[in-house]
């Protein structure tokens, strides 16, 4: 051998009856024999499992030893390195694979009458089979599919009129995603599927993880997650956005910490439509006493009329970090360009919300247009204005300077325009354009004291939010050729949101702890005799 042999079965430890203290001895307690007796009755099917479970590590360690031999006695280069690694991986891979299938296959008792006859789920009554059965297909796993035997109980008279289908009490104690996959190979796919397409998805499953999945159940198993983990994203929201509010209170700086929200929409192609529809994106972030950024959380809605679902998310979640706040309220501010969806929201809404911990006080929104879409009319109005391209460029870099730098700036912007809108004539195609940059920035200049807002360390421009679009949408909603529906879009979004707003890990554990459980008897679970008789 090239170096020591590893244990290759797990190990019982037990502990005495008693234990020295001083020159003495003191017995333990009843609270600690019982726990030890149970564990003696058990002990040798739990030897018998270890045997069994370690047999893959026995045949890995004679393969290792094989391909390290291989890897010794030929030329050493770039390609034989390769294959040694691949190679090993695959070996590893299948000794953990087996491992996990010799496991779960000696969790129940062995003879299926020596289950539960019948047993409960969510208040409805089922019958065991008198035989075990294996799950069709296998389960995935993050080592490759293993097969799973076990009982079904099958639904009584009532769960049967409410039309339940028969059930695995193992596969439901195991949390088995959708039928088809382990806990964690879900979480992976989760993950996956919030960043790349259907066949890359099931491409790297089968590279990676040694499961081959049809596109009907990578799609069962990905929507299992999505719904299992949208009733907790809002609470992931509020925690997150709340440790983001602590630690922005602990900051250096002279301003107060800012919750920064933006909203903005995204047109999407979608089935059975002529024309692409407008997807709503929002943002909370939260800055610093210096103004910096420390995070942003995404909210996300496919098309809808008026953007009601968008809207209702984001008025449940402003409130409750709001109420969770500890020391004063954070300085509000709403940063959108001035679009229909973005202002009624804020007349609707925002002013109108009241402060969830002092109920007759409204708070204070501070309502920003986004700097970068005001510059953005001020180079229409530059187009119109001038005929050589020197001029235009000019009169538009002038005109961003007084907006963003002088106290009333605009007042100087628009009379600037209307000065060289007086000294020409203009089509009627060309007045009408010069009508809406113009009247965009006399309409919302109440909302663009750019000077002021930096003064007091205010964020100008919603970036923010329009990356938001893109990274919650366009990278992974407009790829070449793709089309959605509205469930389809919706179960990725969820996976999108949870991943890009930091907290996936939150919201899934969140979700494996709120699967319920049924009574499942094991072969190594101490029978209720048994426990009496050792108290």
């Amino acid at each position: 051998m090239l170096w020591p042999t590893p244990p290759t079965r797990a190990r019982l430890c037990f502990i005495t009856a008693y234990h020295k203290r001083g020159n003495g001895m003191a017995m333990i307690s009843p609270a600690v024999i019982l726990p030890l007796t149970l564990t003696t009755q058990i002990a040798a099917q739990l030897a018998t499992l270890s045997t069994l479970a370690g047999q893959p590590c026995e045949i890995l360690e004679q393969q290792i030893h094989e391909l390290v031999t291989n890897f010794y006695t030929s030329p050493i280069t770039p390609q034989s390195f390769k294959h040694f690694e691949e190679a090993l991986n695959d070996c590893l891979k299948e000794c953990g694979r087996a491992v996990v299938e010799t496991v779960v296959n000696h969790i129940e008792p062995e003879d299926p009458r020596d289950a539960p006859k019948q047993i409960e789920r969510e208040g409805l009554d089922y019958s065991r089979k008198n035989y075990k059965t294996p799950n069709r297909g296998g389960i995935a796993t993050s080592f490759g599919t293993i097969q799973l035997r076990r009982c079904l109980y099958e639904p009584l008279q009532e769960a049967s009129d409410e039309q339940q289908g028969a059930f695995a009490a193992l596969e439901v104690n195991l949390g088995i995603v959708a039928g088809n996959a382990t806990p964690l190979l879900a979480d992976r796919v989760g993950v996956l599927a919030s960043q790349h397409t259907q066949q890359e998805v099931l491409d790297i499953l089968k590279r990676d993880y040694h499961v081959i999945w049809s596109v009907g159940t990578l799609r069962k198993v990905t929507e299992a997650v999505s719904e299992g983990i949208a009733s907790h994203l809002q609470a992931a929201r509020v925690k997150c956005l709340l440790g983001w509010l602590a630690q922005a209170e602990e900051s250096c700086g002279r301003h107060r910490p800012t919750l920064s929200v933006g909203r903005d929409g995204c047109m999407l192609p979608m089935r059975k439509a002529a024309t692409y529809k407008e997807g709503a994106v929002a943002t909370v972030s939260v800055l610093d006493r210096r103004g910096r950024r420390l995070g942003t959380v995404y909210l996300g809605e496919m098309p809808e009329p008026y953007q009601e679902t968008l809207s209702a998310t984001l008025t449940e979640l402003l409130p409750a970090v709001l109420r969770g706040r500890k020391g004063p309220c954070p300085r509000l501010v709403y940063v959108t360009d001035a679009g229909y969806h973005p202002t009624q929201y804020y007349k609707e809404v925002l002013q109108e919300m009241k402060d969830p911990q002092n109920e007759k006080q409204v708070l204070e929104w501070r309502r920003v247009v986004d700097f970068y879409h005001a510059a953005g009319y001020l180079s229409k109005l530059a187009e119109i204005l001038f005929s050589e391209e020197r001029g235009r460029q000019a009169w538009a870099h002038r005109m961003r300077h007084l907006l963003l730098d002088e106290e009333h700036g605009l007042f100087r912007v628009l009379h600037s325009a209307t000065y060289h809108h007086s000294q020409q004539s203009l089509t009627a195609k060309s007045e009408e354009l010069y009508e809406d940059a113009y009247n965009y920035l006399l309409n919302h200049g109440e909302w663009m004291a750019y000077r002021q807002y930096t003064r007091e360390g205010l964020p100008i421009g919603s970036g923010v939010t329009e990356a938001g679009c893109k990274i919650i949408f366009t990278q992974r909603f407009k790829e070449s050729g793709m089309k959605w529906d509205l469930e389809g879009g919706e179960v990725i979004l969820r996976l999108r949101e949870a991943v890009l707003s930091g907290v996936w890990d939150k919201v899934y554990e969140a979700y494996l702890q709120s699967r319920p459980l049924v009574k499942l008897k094991t072969r190594y679970m101490p029978s209720e005799e048994a426990s009496e008789n050792a108290a």
